[in-house]
């Protein structure tokens, strides 16, 4: 070729839009669906799984039985001393220490213990006990379903005629729900504890004058409507994580983002009932209201 001869331009490479891939032949990506309508799916898929753990607990056969024991006895080995610490800290430092001193300059030390009527049994205790077993069980129960929709075992069971919500989901709902409304009464037991340490030995009250006021002002509604929350607290858990688990995508960090929404979504939820159903109890029984 003799020198100084033009050579043919070159085609410039097509340039590809930035998000869309080259044309490859590979089929195009899937669009998620907006995040108000992946909510709504949630929250339906939620409330569909709800009826199918409901209605598929109280028909025969009842094969949940053993899986239920496990759980429960799981539930509790791993939520009991996370929930103890807990409530028993929680209750000496935010209502005993700085419910003292507002008491201690009024001059009514023995007026805390009515305070930890309201503190205690409706709404601290039921509150941190609800987190524990969401944090500790909740999660627990997100990873091994998430774990076994990875690893096909959801198929699998399904393939040899099993009701995957039968077989699993039942017997870790109704766990939730039984355990969380018996640790609400440990939780009780030891933020009352949390709160005489701060009562008697710091500010010089009397164990009498403390628990006389605390019985003076409790109430039968308070209790039972706090183990009623509290066990509410466990189903809207159970329901969450197990329809999490259910619907991992995406392999191992599938599982730990799973894991992580069903968290969120569990404190969102019983920070919400917990509003409404302490308004609707409040209205429904005004004298819980009242001090004495």
């Amino acid at each position: 070729m003799e020198a100084g001869t033009l050579q043919p331009p070159v085609a410039p490479a097509p340039r590809t839009s930035p998000g869309r891939a080259a044309d490859d032949g590979a089929p195009p990506p899937k669009k998620n669906s907006p995040a108000p309508l992946a909510a709504l799916e949630d929250i339906a898929g939620m409330l569909l799984l709800t009826g199918q753990a409901i209605r598929t607990a109280v028909t025969p056969p009842f094969s949940w039985r053993g899986e239920f024991v496990d759980q429960t006895w799981l539930i509790i080995r791993r939520c009991t001393i996370p929930l103890i610490v807990s409530v028993l800290f929680f209750g000496f430092g935010a209502p005993g220490l700085q419910g003292g001193n507002i008491t201690y300059i009024l001059g009514t030390v023995d007026r805390l213990g009515a305070f930890f009527v309201m503190a205690t049994i409706r709404e601290f205790a039921p509150w941190i006990n609800g987190m524990v077993v969401a944090g500790v069980g909740g999660t627990a129960v997100c990873a091994d379903l998430g774990a076994r929709k990875v690893r096909q075992e959801l198929d699998a069971l399904m393939v040899l005629g099993l009701d995957p919500v039968r077989t699993i989901v039942v017997p870790r709902f109704l766990a939730l729900g039984l355990v969380t409304a018996m640790m609400n009464l440990i939780a009780i037991v030891f933020g009352l504890a949390g709160g005489w340490l701060a009562a008697v030995p710091i500010f010089g009250d009397t164990s009498a004058g403390f628990f006389a006021t605390f019985t003076s002002n409790f109430t039968m509604p308070d209790l039972v409507g706090s183990v009623i929350k509290t066990s509410l607290f466990g189903f809207i858990i159970a329901v969450v994580c197990c329809y999490r688990g259910m619907n991992v995508k995406g392999g191992a960090e599938g599982v730990g983002r799973a894991v992580n929404q069903a968290v969120v979504v569990s404190f969102v939820g019983i920070w919400a009932f917990n509003y409404l159903f302490t308004a609707t109890m409040l209205a429904a029984f005004p004298e819980t209201g009242n001090l004495h």
